[in-house]
């Protein structure tokens, strides 16, 4: 393989580890407050990318991003208030079953609503442009991305160790019984929890679907899990671990295809899961729980 075509290759997998890992964060953060994994996040994924397809058909782009955003944090938010907050109590086999059928009903809806057949993705003409760095040829999207997920991040990390609200997810995810004696509004940091995943969920979607451009009901399926194996790769409820654990996947994912085992692309992300569960049960920066005597 000629060194322009691996760098090639290796910017591609970065873009792509770049998306993975803005919804990886989705997943770690839910499970970091309330120990619940959040199977519907990739159909959160999947349905903003068809509220962009709605959007610009008849706004332009730049008043469509931000309306694109928006519904997905209130599909985000309504889902915790009507799944997993009445249920917030109950044993944690019942959330994850609630989880699993908001899944599926996500998908079911969608697929009743768009049908099943693929839908393009509407262009994002200045994402698409096609820019040039000696040998190295790629649409501005592939640039982005990774910069764009590590400024997310970092404005995150602020989010989490400088503020209130950060101060309060973290209490919360230490001791949700204490928090709530301490005066800490437990339902609003839940709530903004999911308000920043879904967040993330519908930038990671744009960045994703412009190089894919098209959506079904079941885009989400596949991707999703793919960026909940990021989550546990890295050590799940850790933020920067789910970054590296996405950019871990998505540039291993590329390198396949590019070396002409696309077949085995996805197998390889189930394998990997497998071996790291064998290995370090907890992850590359997940912290070992220790139980007290």
């Amino acid at each position: 393989m000629a060194l322009s075509t691996f760098f090639q290759h290796a910017l591609t997998g970065i873009s792509l580890g770049g998306a993975y890992a803005l919804i990886a964060i989705g997943y770690t953060m839910v499970y970091g407050i309330l120990r619940l994994i959040n199977f519907a996040h990739g159909d959160i994924f999947m349905m903003a990318g068809y509220f962009m397809i709605f959007s610009m058909a008849v706004l332009p782009w730049w008043i469509a991003i931000p309306i694109v955003c928006i519904l997905t944090i209130i599909l985000g938010v309504v889902i915790e208030r009507a799944a997993y907050k009445p249920i917030r109590s109950a044993p944690r086999m019942s959330i994850m079953i609630s989880a699993i059928g908001v899944s599926y009903l996500i998908q079911n809806l969608a697929t009743y609503m768009f049908t099943a057949l693929p839908r393009a993705y509407p262009e994002i003409p200045f994402l698409k442009k096609i820019f040039h760095i000696g040998s190295i040829s790629a649409s501005l999207v592939t640039f982005i991305t990774p910069v764009l997920t590590i400024l997310l991040v970092f404005g995150l990390i602020y989010l989490i160790n400088h503020t209130k609200v950060g101060m309060a997810m973290r209490a919360v995810s230490k001791d949700f019984e204490t928090a709530q004696l301490m005066g800490i509004k437990i339902n609003n940091t839940i709530s903004t929890t999911f308000v920043i995943g879904s967040f993330l969920a519908a930038v990671g979607s744009i960045l994703y679907f412009t190089d894919r451009m098209s959506v079904t009901p079941f885009s989400g399926t596949l991707p999703g899990l793919k960026c909940f194996i990021a989550a546990v790769l890295g050590g799940i409820g850790s933020i920067p671990g789910a970054v590296v654990g996405g950019f871990i996947i998505g540039i291993c994912e590329t390198y396949l295809v590019a070396f002409g085992y696309s077949t085995y692309s996805d197998a390889f992300t189930f394998i990997l899961l497998i071996i790291i569960l064998l290995l370090r049960p907890t992850g590359l920066f997940g912290e070992k729980m220790i139980d007290k005597v």
